[in-house]
């Protein structure tokens, strides 16, 4: 256990100490923390992609649902990001690299105007509460399996340690620190299933294995609930501000696209290994006379059937994954909080070269310049977005269930205004964008407190007892709300595009935003 414990401190100390050291990039200016300077080349873009999309969640959430419910119940989650990173390669790196934003919600106010933007903002805030919080659970089991603390401190020592580089250093901490846990995250699934297969061999239970599609089509095998994983991660994923602040932040489209496609491919080459080790770890614990919890079994195998040294490489890749997502979780809400709902601007020209304070009112004010304001306030949102996360982590204790309800979040209420706004823009309105998320959220919120589990898992958050809803009908809310936002935004787009300004998506130059408030 004493290797475990130094492994996990040599990886806390590692992370902490790159992330401080490379803070020293941000030179205090806003543009600097949060898109590091739009400046990532390709090793960096790809290394934070891919650590973003191999969190905590989709490990040991991977784990736990692949053990429980089969292959696919597990690997429906580095498939759904890694189909997200490709399709947002495919589509929207290029395009959104060039727009020169610097957060998501930017585009909802160029195309839609500030009341959408504010909208958006909410989205995304709440849905990246879920995220943090499912990787804080993580550090929290793992704290308390391994170092004996309880569960509630361990969450509360994972998020001051994640929110001090942080505040710290931004995104030049967060992509630095990111490509030594895309490459510890590496070795350790590779030595892992290694490991396994020479050891144990690999004992795939009847019914449960890869080749059993019924595990995609049959409802009764939870297919509902696996395709709702593939599609809200695949989908929803792509309106993520953590995703997006990255393709922001690379150096042009051309490495904006490579990066997705290079971390689209790393995250089924890292994730796929977790949920073939998980069929086999119940009947391994089982031969060694240990009894598999219900959550967090890959922790149990790790502390019981393999060797020191490599439980210590598995870990340190999970507790640098709760590290990368959850510091991008901080970071890019914080950035939306402040910028967004604030309204602090500090914009580029069309190069991107010349800052420009947006406020309407003089370049100094109590924090300094704008930058410094923007820069001052987004550290200051850290540590009310960081604290939500520890209250959610603590109430809802499931990994891969906060992962994919937070993109469910987003592809009901998110994904199809941004969408249509870039490739349909002449008949994009700000009514069709506001009645969609408007509607796809409401129906999302409804159907998650009438039905009484949420991606197999029981609803502890807020469940409304009912007679209608059953647990047959998980995984139906990702598809229905979807659904809604869809035809509600095309139904409206129809009746009010004669009657309201398409807005282009060319920077406008706009000097009179008043921060908190509307465009003059």
């Amino acid at each position: 256990m004493s290797v475990i414990i130094y492994g996990l401190a040599a990886t806390i100390v590692t992370m902490m100490g790159i992330g401080f050291y490379v803070a020293r990039k941000v030179k205090g200016d806003s543009i600097n923390y949060i898109v590091a300077g739009r400046g990532l080349i390709l090793p960096l873009a790809a290394a934070t992609l891919m650590a973003q999309s191999l969190d905590s969640n989709a490990t040991l959430g991977n784990t736990d649902l692949a053990a429980d419910f089969g292959f696919w119940a597990g690997a429906a989650l580095p498939v759904g990001l890694a189909l997200c990173l490709f399709i947002t390669g495919l589509f929207f790196a290029k395009p959104m690299n060039r727009l020169n934003l610097t957060t998501l919600p930017d585009f909802f106010r160029r195309k839609y105007g500030r009341t959408v933007e504010i909208v958006a903002s909410f989205i995304m805030s709440i849905a990246y509460a879920f995220l943090l919080a499912g990787n804080l659970v993580a550090g929290g089991f793992l704290f308390q399996i391994f170092v004996g603390t309880s569960f509630q401190v361990g969450v509360f020592i994972i998020a001051g340690l994640v929110l001090a580089y942080t505040v710290a250093g931004g995104l030049f901490s967060v992509a630095y620190t990111d490509v030594i846990q895309a490459g510890i995250a590496f070795v350790g699934s590779m030595a892992l299933i290694v490991y396994i297969a020479t050891n144990y061999g690999f004992t795939i239970p009847a019914g449960m294995g890869p080749t059993n599609l019924g595990q995609l089509t049959d409802p009764s095998q939870g297919a509902y609930i696996n395709l709702a994983t593939i599609v809200a991660l695949g989908l929803g994923d792509i309106v993520a501000i953590d995703f997006m602040e990255r393709v922001f932040a690379a150096d042009d489209p051309e490495t904006a696209q490579k990066a997705c496609f290079i971390g689209s491919a790393g995250t089924l080459i890292i994730g796929i290994p977790f949920s073939i080790v998980a069929l086999s770890a119940n009947s391994i614990l089982s031969s060694i006379g240990v009894e598999a919890g219900s959550q967090a079994v890959l922790y149990t195998l790790l502390q019981n059937a393999v060797p020191p040294w490599l439980a210590a490489l598995v870990l340190a890749g999970i507790v640098a994954a709760s590290f990368s997502t959850s510091d991008g979780a901080i970071l890019g809400t914080s950035a939306v909080m402040a910028r967004n709902v604030v309204g602090i601007r500090v914009d580029e020209d069309s190069a991107g070269e010349t800052p420009t304070a947006t406020d309407g009112g003089s370049d100094e004010g109590f924090f300094g310049t704008e930058s410094d304001k923007l820069l001052s306030v987004t550290r200051l949102m850290s540590v009310p977005i960081t604290l939500l996360g520890v209250f959610l982590a603590i109430r809802v204790s499931a990994t891969g269930m906060l992962l994919v309800l937070a993109f469910d979040i987003m592809l009901a209420g998110a994904l199809v205004p941004m969408v249509m706004g870039l490739y349909w823009s002449d008949i994009s309105t700000t009514p069709a964008a506001l009645s969609s998320m408007l509607a796809g959220s409401a129906t999302r919120l409804v159907l998650f407190v009438l039905v009484p589990t949420t991606y197999a898992y029981q609803n502890t958050l807020l469940y409304i007892p009912n007679d209608i809803f059953t647990a047959s009908f998980d995984g139906l809310p990702t598809f229905i709300a979807a659904a809604v936002s869809l035809v509600t935004f095309l139904v409206v787009a129809y009746l009010t595009k004669d009657d309201y300004p398409i807005h282009s998506l060319e920077r406008q130059e706009s000097p009179n935003i008043v921060a908190g408030g509307e465009e003059d």
